[in-house]
């Protein structure tokens, strides 16, 4: 401690950094610090009003939620516009989450980063092409990558550009409709009616991976809220200010955890400096124990899920997280202002670099994602 606050003296590192390099050396147990929200004890955490009447029961059932009524709130003292909901989903039911991560958000036209040094060819399929090999894979020798494995970010709608940090019109594929439909219920039940699903970011950690200090701000309409979404391995969240000079919150965030960032917390500083193994000492979570149930109700958004694709699944989560970030890009009955762009600048859609302050994912090696 005496060392980092006189680094700090120095004016070497901001408050943020300084904290997220200690967690990215974190290794535990103690977890003093760390705000857990699945056991919440500390004084910063205070309860969260849902509009329980906005989200029928119904509806929720059909996005794989327990009824609203039941969803478990909360927020920080301090940080207006932060909601944190402590695993909604209904047993059983993150599996198809999982899944359509892995197995259908990866399909084309949808952009991801192996798309920057790989043909289209070779990138459509990614679940065809590693499932052979994620089911066989051995954690006793070293084996080569599968190409999910080597995944970093899938971009969903309204594709983000990581040479400008802009979106554009011009770069669109459909969201997909499962995922809106979820994000919808969850956006009213905060208070968010008239939330519209246009742009997402899926994130695929490892053991090895995390986020950058940054700000989501390149979004048009900063009224509506950026929801957050994560499966599999738990991670350590960091939530700070609107300058870097602030020391963050440091807060686990579990498998089915959903997070909210709106109003005064919409715009302020955040990153996962850490991705840690199940805190329960099992390969996955208790919460992927159970099966997704095979009599799904006729108009639910999600599908079954074979025991097949969740062999696969399962395999992958032992040393993975998946985290589905969703966000309204343009304010209702707005367009995107004209821009003059070159041939370049729309190629950077599809190819563009990750960028560590405003990456969706930073690996902790400097060395190009693959």
């Amino acid at each position: 401690m005496a060392g980092r606050a006189a680094t700090a003296a120095r004016g070497e590192e901001d408050a943020f950094r300084r904290l997220f390099r200690f967690y990215r050396r974190w290794e535990g147990p103690d977890a003093a610090g760390v705000i857990d929200f699945s056991r919440p004890a500390s004084q910063q955490v205070v309860s969260s009003r849902l509009n329980i009447s906005s989200v029928t029961e119904q509806d929720a059932c059909r996005a794989g939620l327990r009824p609203v009524s039941q969803w478990k709130a909360y927020g920080l003292d301090s940080y207006p516009g932060f909601i944190f909901i402590s695993d909604p989903f209904l047993p059983g039911h993150q599996r198809h989450w999982v899944r359509q991560c892995l197995k259908q958000y990866t399909q084309k036209p949808n952009v991801c980063n192996l798309d920057m040094h790989m043909s289209s060819q070779e990138t459509t399929d990614l679940w065809g092409k590693s499932r052979h090999q994620l089911q066989n894979k051995s954690s006793s020798k070293r084996q080569p990558k599968s190409l999910l494995e080597k995944l970093r970010w899938v971009t969903l709608g309204y594709h983000y550009n990581w040479n400008t940090k802009k979106y554009s019109a011009d770069h669109y594929t459909p969201f997909p409709s499962d995922l809106a439909f979820l994000s919808e219920q969850v956006a009213k039940a905060c208070g968010f009616p008239g939330f519209q699903a246009e742009a997402g970011i899926l994130n695929y950690y490892h053991f090895d991976s995390s986020l950058g200090i940054h700000v989501d701000e390149s979004e048009l309409d900063h009224s509506q809220p950026l929801l957050s979404f994560s499966f599999g391995q738990s991670s350590i969240f960091l939530l700070g200010g609107q300058k870097r000079d602030q020391a963050p919150v440091a807060m686990f965030m579990h498998s089915g955890d959903v997070m909210i960032m709106s109003g005064f917390s919409r715009l302020l500083y955040h990153a996962v400096p850490r991705v840690l193994p199940n805190m329960e000492g099992k390969p996955l979570p208790s919460c992927m124990e159970q099966p997704l149930p095979a009599d799904l109700p006729a108009n639910s958004v999600l599908q079954p899920c074979s025991a097949e694709d969740w062999e696969v699944c399962a395999k992958y989560l032992e040393t993975s997280r998946i985290n589905m970030t969703v966000r309204q890009v343009l304010a209702d009955g707005h367009t995107f202002p004209a821009e003059n762009r070159t041939e370049g600048e729309l190629h950077a859609f599809s190819v563009g670099p990750y960028h560590e302050e405003h990456s969706e994912i930073k690996r902790h090696k400097c060395d190009t994602e693959s």
